[in-house]
């Protein structure tokens, strides 16, 4: 949960680039990150992939004002709205985009290419239409961060009272870590999104954090079977709580302007 998903940073800055505060350039530049390249794929009119440049143009000559993230899991179609075909791609990638005013979703395809020691990652976002309909389970900004101060405290409570590696110092070495790259200049959502937003996603990740220390560091002192499925059982809704967060945070510019109107 530390990294920024894909749809998370195209969601984000194409809801800059749409709100004009950014350029098409910066915009696509950002989104592609350290992949070699992204492609678009299955735009109305397009009879082969695109680049994110021109699909974000056409995205919005078919009516998108804004984008969606989605982050579902098994169990949980969080950010989703149908159809079941849309669904399906988006839980097996555990993410994708929504666009808002036009009804088309996508979903990332991710693929590796290279030689061993010279390998690049090369993503197509696969384009296909959408219901028009509230996305699952996504809460408001201030329902998220009420919610994640509760699992914050949760969460610390719990791994501490299951012996688990990550609650203790391991963790707080890497929450100041984290916070140090942050410190240094690491850009959270994009231009235009409201202060709150980053703040709530930052509580967000930290929760995120804490629970990915508690898979990473072992079993503590859970040396039970039973003691380990009771572990898992109990962190799993304060990771729903941490992503329905993250999704409240990158969808808010949106929300915001649905408010408004």
């Amino acid at each position: 949960m530390l990294s920024e998903s894909r749809s998370g940073r195209l969601a984000a800055w194409g809801n800059a680039l749409l709100a004009g505060h950014v350029s098409p350039d910066d915009a696509a530049l950002t989104i592609v990150g350290e992949d070699a390249v992204h492609r678009v794929e299955g735009l109305p009119g397009e009879s082969a992939p695109v680049g994110l440049t021109l699909a974000l143009g056409r995205l919005r000559t078919l009516g998108a004002t804004g984008l969606r993230l989605a982050l579902p899991s098994p169990g949980h179609p969080l950010g989703l709205s149908g159809p079941p075909e849309f669904n399906a791609r988006a839980l097996e990638a555990e993410e994708a985009v929504i666009c808002h005013g036009a009804a088309f979703g996508l979903v990332p395809e991710v693929s590796e290419a290279g030689p061993a020691g010279d390998v690049h990652t090369e993503v197509v976002w696969r384009v296909l239409p959408v219901r028009e309909a509230p996305p699952a389970d996504v809460p408001s900004l201030g329902e998220a961060e009420r919610e994640l101060a509760e699992a914050l405290r949760d969460a610390t409570e719990l791994l501490a009272k299951l012996d688990v590696a990550g609650s203790g110092p391991v963790a707080e070495a890497a929450i100041d870590a984290y916070r140090s790259r942050a410190a240094r200049g690491r850009e959270v959502l994009a231009p235009g999104y409201p202060p709150r937003a980053v703040r709530v996603l930052e509580l967000a990740q930290r929760v995120g954090l804490l629970i990915s220390l508690a898979h990473e560091n072992g079993h503590g002192g859970a040396v039970s079977a039973s003691e380990m499925a009771a572990r898992s059982l109990a962190l799993r809704p304060v990771e729903r709580t941490a992503r329905r967060a993250q999704v409240a945070a990158y969808n808010s510019v949106v929300e915001e302007r649905e408010r408004g109107r």
